[in-house]
């Protein structure tokens, strides 16, 4: 039986909880599938900085890099101020692990309510690779004179050719993946599917304003677009797909785009989806260790009441287990949620689900 060291960080506010009935499901998939997780818990963050006054230890990189994954539960705490923990735990492991990639799948499961009218499952089944290591996330810039009319601060916008060219490469990689000749992107056309094309990729930027940054990537995108010929290609600008991904959804297939792009409209891509509850994601280093994680907040004022959906946290441990390589049971953990979804939850929303957070987190284990 194939055993896989699991780093677990269960964070702050309700993370514990919906990090509790992910590994219930990852369990039973266990069970079921034949491999066993060999879980170590890792109490950091906004409880143990407010007790000791550490964001994280010297060597928690170097601890983490021991293990086959990371399952991550939320991090945000009301007591320490916003930032702290956010950039000392959440960037400062996706920076050190090189997590380059941060996966976002925007999918709407059935029986979910979805705020965009008339639109269906079908209509909601695409994929956000967002940079995750570069951009204005590295914190590269400064202020003077704070608290002045005279202040100034700068915030710099930097990437590297070799960021841009390894994102893009996950990205058309994973629009192949998605596809195959048989079972092709639905959105082809005909046209299309005759000139051999499975997949389409659509790369969103901003070329008409960023042009050193912005151009980089399309120049980028154009080059190794000629490496996958099965890909179909396509641009878009930053504010333009905000508008299709409300209007026309089912337009896109895979997205790749910068890091605070990225950052911005794959939360647009989890309302579209049901929400906070039920959007799942993964900060992948394709040759390291990778963290998978809730899209949702710490919700501290639902703390220990049992109210809130897990089912975000149960996605991001499937997730994890596709890209362990046991894809049969992650597969059969989305096909579980989706059963709960369309049969079982009057609602996503904490406290109005018709069920208590570990009652949802049974239920999936007995649809598995």
């Amino acid at each position: 039986m194939k055993n896989y060291k699991i780093a677990v960080i269960p964070g702050d506010g309700t993370g514990p909880e919906v990090i509790a009935e992910a590994l219930k499901v990852l369990d039973a998939a266990g069970k079921k599938f034949g491999f066993a997780l060999d879980k170590t818990t890792f109490k950091w963050g906004g409880e143990n900085y407010l007790a000791t006054g550490e964001i994280l230890p010297d060597d928690a990189v170097a601890t983490l890099k021991k293990f086959d994954s990371v399952l991550l539960g939320a991090i945000g705490h009301p007591k320490v101020k916003p930032g702290i923990l956010e950039k000392g735990i959440l960037l400062r492991l996706r920076f050190e692990l090189d997590q380059y990639i941060n996966l976002r799948p925007v999918k709407l499961f059935p029986g979910v309510e979805t705020p965009l009218a008339n639109k269906k499952p079908e209509d909601i089944d695409y994929v956000v690779v967002r940079e995750n290591t570069g951009g204005v996330y590295t914190g590269m810039g400064g202020s003077v004179q704070s608290g002045t009319p005279d202040e100034v601060a700068v915030q710099n916008w930097v990437y590297t050719r070799k960021q841009v060219d390894r994102c893009l490469k996950f990205a058309f990689e994973l629009a192949l993946k998605r596809h195959t000749a048989a079972n092709p992107w639905r959105g082809l056309s005909e046209e299309d599917r005759k000139a051999g094309k499975t997949a389409q990729l659509t790369l969103v930027g901003k070329t008409n304003v960023l042009t050193y940054v912005c151009g980089m990537w399309e120049r980028a995108f154009n080059e190794m677009a000629k490496q996958y010929p099965a890909v179909k290609t396509a641009y878009c600008h930053v504010d333009a797909t905000t508008m299709w991904m409300v209007k026309n959804p089912e337009w896109f297939d895979v997205l790749v785009t910068e890091n605070l792009m990225g950052d911005i409209i794959t939360d647009l891509g989890a309302m579209t989806q049901g929400g906070m509850g039920i959007a799942s994601g993964g900060n992948l280093n394709p040759e390291g260790v990778s963290m998978f994680e809730p899209i949702g907040g710490s919700a501290p004022k639902y703390t220990g009441l049992g109210v809130i959906n897990p089912l975000a946290a149960v996605g991001a441990g499937a997730m994890m287990l596709e890209y362990l390589g046991e894809k049969e049971a992650a597969a059969a953990i989305e096909k579980a949620i989706a059963f709960v979804t369309g049969n079982k939850l009057k609602s996503m929303a904490a406290g109005k689900m018709g069920y208590s957070t570990s009652e949802v987190g049974d239920l999936v284990v007995r649809a598995l």
